[in-house]
């Protein structure tokens, strides 16, 4: 316990320097950390997305924490520093993919001792850099989360100016209420990790992986959805425990879904929807089942009993069941 108690307050003291030294942009945008008072049964490590800070993963963050966890989201390289940022003057996000890779893998040795099984996530370029991670060290980790991972962009002219312009960009929606971080970046700082995207899905078919959560909307303009779906059905041939769910265009979810200030008013499924899969052992087989008889009217029990369920069952799943399209699962 005091080798725990060390640690912790070794890793919250060393990111408070650092970021105290840059100085950060806004609190906001400072590394999160919930750690329980002794070594959990699970730690999360989550990375944020690309110009944004620690606080989109907040609400996912705190839920877990009460659920008895450890939870680290720290703070990305060149991301959240203060500054007067601008196209003559882009904020300092790294051109060198080795940087991200380095910060990764830093934080994945800090995670592993604090918990009995370390799981991963990531939004966006944070989720490419969770499947990175989840790819090339997936001995050392239980199950990955991915949310609209940026795998490639939804406009393939996009994407190919992307690949050769230096260009500076500004956000379209720089301006939202819940946008605690950059308002824009150059185009090569994004380059690295679009060009990371493509070799994740390359590697998907033939590269061991731990089972996997992905999760997308139809509202994305950023990202695409096919690609998530070509990841999925690559892992889930080798892990049948990895799950995916697209949100309806009804429910109208942006890109930035990890908070209801960033324009996701259908959090609590989301967070619901993690929960459930972190705390569930269920194949993607067995939860399309459930799915389908549940949506013929049977009980959340009744179904349990007849498929003779016996593993593992987060008490969120009945939940989950409940507040999601069960027919997207189904189809």
């Amino acid at each position: 316990m005091s080798d725990y108690s060390t640690t912790i307050t070794a890793i919250a003291e060393q990111a408070r320097r650092r970021e105290d030294a840059l100085p950060v942009r806004n609190e906001q945008c400072r590394s999160k950390f919930y750690f329980q008072p002794h070594p959990a049964p699970k730690v999360f490590l989550f990375f944020h997305g690309f110009t944004a800070g620690p606080y989109q993963f907040e609400p996912l963050a705190e839920m877990l924490f009460q659920a008895g966890y450890n939870v680290l989201v720290p703070l990305q390289p060149g991301h959240g520093i203060a500054g007067d940022w601008n196209g003559d003057n882009p904020p300092p996000l790294s051109e060198d993919l080795q940087v991200y890779q380095d910060f990764v893998m830093e934080w994945l040795q800090h995670a592993q001792p604090l918990g009995e099984q370390l799981y991963i996530g990531g939004y966006s370029t944070g989720g490419t850099l969770a499947a990175w991670l989840a790819q090339t060290h997936p001995q050392r980790i239980e199950k990955t989360l991915l949310f609209a991972p940026y795998l490639s962009g939804m406009n393939k002219l996009v994407d190919w100016l992307v690949e050769i312009l230096p260009f500076y960009y500004e956000w379209l929606n720089k301006d939202n209420p819940g946008n605690f971080g950059y308002h824009g970046f150059r185009i090569p700082a994004l380059r690295i990790l679009l060009d990371t995207g493509q070799e994740i899905l390359d590697r998907a078919n033939h590269t061991p992986t731990p089972p996997v959560l992905i999760v997308s909307s139809e509202s994305d303009q950023a990202t695409n959805l096919h690609e998530h779906r070509e990841l999925f059905a690559a892992v889930v041939r080798h892990q049948p425990k990895s799950w995916y769910y697209c949100f309806g265009k009804k429910l109208d979810i942006p890109h930035t879904m990890m908070t209801k200030p960033e324009g996701n008013h259908y959090l609590a499924q989301l967070l619901t929807l993690a929960k459930a899969y972190v705390e569930s052992d269920l194949t993607w087989s067995q939860v399309k089942e459930i799915a389908a008889q549940l949506s013929q009217g049977k009980t959340f029990d009744t179904v349990a009993a007849q498929l003779h369920l016996n593993q593992p069952i987060s008490p969120e799943l009945p939940v989950m069941m409940t507040v999601i399209d069960k027919q997207a699962l189904v189809d």
